[in-house]
């Protein structure tokens, strides 16, 4: 069974300004593919070939899990993604707003804590918002190159990408404000639905 480079849930260019579609296209329609293309060529014929893609990413080391967990970890990423148009960015309601006053004092402490781990991520990788094992707190995670919570008892809630490959055509070198847009965009009801 073939892994497929999902969709995006929204066009190209819905969020711009924030991120253009020329980012887009190069991050989900050259990047992401290639893991995905990439992946099904390492697992064409193996044990894997007939596996999810999560039970790729549970069982499988070097290449084939580096491939397969940047396939998952992107497709994430685009969900927690949506236009600020469409109700993408601001601030997070409900039970998820609560766990998070609960976890970092409130939303701006979430918010400067996240940017720092982001900041703060030696060359490649992925920070997180996570809820703990069993329906426990929330705690931010940071993951160099392909790794993913989906390895651990965690539960992502939340991820930003910050590979260059993520920012550089919008903002080159500037992680910073690749972060601030990134808040524009967040989508607070898909992370909100993963809240256990």
């Amino acid at each position: 069974m073939a892994i497929e480079l999902p969709p995006l849930p929204y066009e190209h260019s819905a969020l711009e300004p924030h991120i253009s579609a020329e980012t887009v296209d190069f991050h989900h329609g050259k990047h992401q593919r290639a893991y995905v293309e990439r992946l099904n060529a390492l697992v064409d014929g193996t044990d894997f070939a007939e596996s999810t893609l999560e039970e790729i990413i549970r069982k499988a080391q070097g290449e084939v899990f580096n491939n397969a967990a940047q396939t998952w970890n992107h497709a994430f990423y685009w969900q927690c993604l949506r236009p600020s148009a469409g109700g993408g960015g601001g601030a997070p309601a409900g039970a998820l707003a609560e766990a998070i006053d609960r976890a970092f004092g409130n939303f701006d402490g979430f918010r400067r804590q996240f940017d720092d781990v982001a900041l703060k991520a030696f060359g490649s990788g992925w920070v997180w918002l996570v809820q703990r094992a069993g329906g426990g707190g929330l705690a931010l995670a940071s993951t160099a190159n392909a790794a993913t919570p989906l390895t651990g008892s965690d539960t992502p809630l939340l991820t930003c990408d910050v590979w260059e490959h993520a920012y550089y055509i919008d903002y080159r070198n500037a992680r910073t404000k690749y972060l601030e847009a990134f808040w524009h965009v967040v989508d607070w009801d898909f992370v909100g639905a993963r809240l256990k």
